[in-house]
């Protein structure tokens, strides 16, 4: 039984990091300057969170809709903010000891898109509490966890 679960746990994590790496290296990565510039929407308390946009820059809100969609359920919502910063809530399916794995691939899908740049991937939780950071470092190309 042990063997079922270590196997079912490995192929998620390599079919996640295989869609990822394939779809990224599809996608059209271009950033221009006036993406990473543009101001953040004011969002009023009146709306609600499920109409909150997924990125604050069209190259964002691209990215973001692309990690939910193609996620196979892994990801509930995503969103990207000053194409640098990912946020992502996990689905009630992902196993604690699959969120690291899962936070290295969407941090290496982030960098395809979003190149030559340090980057953040806040993965949390269904009940949206925050589990983990992963920190990608453009110039030593190493990821740190917390």
């Amino acid at each position: 039984m042990n063997f079922i679960k270590q196997s079912r746990k490995i192929l998620t994590t390599f079919v996640l990091i295989t869609v990822l790496m394939i779809t990224t290296a599809c996608a059209s990565g271009t950033v221009t300057q006036s993406d990473r510039t543009t101001a953040p929407p004011a969002i009023g308390r009146n709306v609600a969170y499920s109409e909150l946009e997924r990125g604050n820059t069209p190259t964002g809100q691209s990215f973001g809709n692309w990690v939910v969609q193609t996620s196979r359920g892994l990801v509930q919502d995503a969103y990207v903010r000053d194409n640098n910063k990912l946020g992502v809530v996990i689905s009630p399916q992902v196993r604690p000891n699959e969120v690291k794995p899962l936070a290295k691939s969407l941090a290496q899908g982030f960098r395809k898109n979003f190149p030559e740049q340090n980057l953040t991937v806040l993965v949390y939780g269904p009940d949206k509490k925050l589990i983990l950071t992963a920190k990608y470092n453009s110039q030593t190309n190493q990821i740190q966890y917390s």
